[in-house]
């Protein structure tokens, strides 16, 4: 299925939310968010204290075609929720395999919402994917939650570093296959 199928406008119906593409005007709330040391610390690549101008700088490599990373905002204004309340992403790697990752606003956090985007995005594989890896911090048994649930399998061990504490963290690694 290809993003042009989906809802017409790039859009994967999600739940609560949609996914979508990501536009110039969120770039506020995702620096409000990734600048929480909380969100940073999750992840491999968010700078803390967040420099300014990184999150326009990450809008604009979102929205620019034909990056290795295909990058969704989970939007649920529609529904009354927060116009971002997180953001998930495919970067592609050989062989129609990919690697998602994900982050939602401490705000929402324990809601569901991780779930809800990283199951949607499995069922619409935008990128025609038959095997998706993940990769989560060990002290961050919420997000292997998510991802066991969604029905990754846990394949090992790792390290990676990460720019927010400046350090090697260890990390579990996960596997979805879907074809």
């Amino acid at each position: 299925m290809t993003l042009d199928m989906i809802a017409g406008k790039g859009e994967i119906a999600a739940g609560r939310f949609v996914l979508r593409p990501l536009r110039k005007s969120d770039a506020g709330l995702i620096a409000m968010y990734a600048g929480d040391s909380r969100v940073a610390s999750g992840t491999r690549s968010i700078p803390h204290p967040l420099p300014p101008g990184a999150a326009e700088a990450f809008v604009n490599r979102a929205m620019a075609a034909g990056g290795a990373e295909d990058i969704w905002v989970m939007d649920g204004a529609a529904t009354g929720l927060s116009e971002v309340l997180g953001v998930i992403s495919l970067k592609r790697m050989d062989r129609r395999q990919s690697e998602i990752g994900y982050w939602v606003a401490p705000a929402f956090w324990n809601t569901g919402f991780a779930s809800e985007a990283v199951r949607a995005l499995l069922l619409a594989n935008p990128q025609g994917c038959l095997t998706i890896f993940a990769e989560v911090f060990q002290d961050n048994s919420g997000s292997a939650r998510v991802l066991t649930n969604c029905g990754f399998e846990y394949i090992g061990d790792a390290e990676t570093f990460c720019v927010a504490r400046n350090t090697q963290v260890a990390t579990w690694t996960y596997l979805k296959k879907l074809a």
